[in-house]
């Protein structure tokens, strides 16, 4: 599967790994209302399909993603209308990539920044470049945090750290931002999408379905009483045990063999 979107492209190859390259280059792979529909259609295609078994996400130019576009703020005659559009799209979409089965694997350089460290935060996995750096950056414009990071960056890093980040517009080294548990790894910058596409790649010959109940029970578990998140793992490992994947599994475990799963 291929899909050529003006600032977003994606593939997805036969053994279940999908390619998502970020591709406005030439604007810092900053967010405007363009992307912003992109990413929509991506997550809505992928959501559909069910073909992907991991995610890679990668972007071109030295610059992984520089936040919100605010020309395009400045240049439009309605910026309410703007940002609420932009928004509404951008938030289905990282919506719908939270409940992808696939793990989604980001390989990070240079910077993130605004809305790209807010996808920094929502992602599953996070490969660094050792010289990445990483800040909020929207109130040092007047404007306050979205792209899901309300939600997802104090459960990665905390209450107390989420909002030094968002009040000082602190910026975070590839290590801080490894120590804070922002970046699940951090490697040498020659070694970003290298190191990145080898873990996607192991992960897409995984248990893709136990991944996606996974996921949603340790999202969901970070909010829960002690009763509810036990409540769901308990749900959660009994449907996996109806899976294809799991009779692999468990088989190979006992007979000391590598599994082979299919993602069923």
């Amino acid at each position: 599967m291929q899909l050529e979107l003006d600032t977003l492209k994606l593939s997805v190859d036969d053994a279940g790994l999908a390619r998502l390259v970020i591709s406005r280059s030439e604007a810092a792979n900053a967010l405007d209302r363009q992307m912003a529909a992109d990413f929509r259609t991506v997550a809505v295609q992928l959501e559909s399909t069910q073909a992907a078994r991991a995610v890679l996400i990668t972007a071109e130019g030295s610059i992984f993603c520089a936040g919100g576009d605010l020309s395009d703020f400045r240049e439009s005659d309605d910026t309410y209308a703007l940002v609420t559009e932009m928004t509404v799209d951008f938030h289905a979409a990282i919506a719908k990539f939270s409940r992808l089965d696939a793990p989604i694997v980001a390989a990070v350089s240079g910077a993130a920044g605004g809305a790209g460290m807010s996808l920094v935060a929502a992602f599953d996995l996070v490969v660094a470049g050792e010289s990445a750096k990483f800040t909020m950056g929207y109130t040092r414009a007047g404007l306050v945090p979205d792209g899901s990071s309300s939600f997802f960056l104090a459960r990665c890093v905390g209450y107390k750290r989420a909002l030094d980040l968002v009040l000082t517009n602190r910026v975070l080294t590839a290590p801080e931002a490894e120590a804070w548990g922002l970046v699940s790894r951090v490697v040498p910058d020659d070694d970003v999408t290298a190191e990145a596409e080898k873990l996607a790649t192991s992960l897409a010959k995984g248990p893709t379905r136990t991944f996606g109940i996974a996921k949603q029970v340790v999202l969901a578990g970070a909010n829960s009483s002690l009763e509810e998140a036990m409540e769901r793992e308990s749900r959660g490992i009994a449907a996996a045990t109806r899976t294809a994947d799991a009779e692999e599994g468990i088989a190979a475990f006992l007979d000391k063999r590598r599994a082979r799963f299919t993602g069923e």
